[in-house]
């Protein structure tokens, strides 16, 4: 299953990456998307600090980092699901 981010998402993601209008596919490959996902977690916790010290430059990147991660999480539990129905 492939997923069209249409925003910045770091290089971490596997897949195509087109600089035009930021398009980056991800297959949610498991070691991909754990490394992707770690340091999406450290980015949130970095963009946090620097909100809480006014310290923030793009307010919008704290969205974008949060609905990457669930995006991330989501294709994580469908792959789970779909391995558990097909091991039944």
């Amino acid at each position: 299953m492939m997923v069209q981010v249409r925003q910045f998402v770091p290089r971490c993601i596997a897949g195509e990456r087109d600089h035009g209008d930021l398009t980056v596919s991800f297959d949610g490959t498991d070691p991909a998307s754990l490394t992707c996902l770690l340091t999406l977690k450290r980015e949130q916790f970095n963009l946090r600090f620097q909100a809480a010290t006014n310290q923030l430059e793009a307010p919008s990147r704290i969205r974008q980092v949060r609905r990457t991660i669930a995006q991330i999480k989501t294709l994580q539990s469908e792959r789970a699901a779909k391995a558990a129905a097909q091991k039944a």
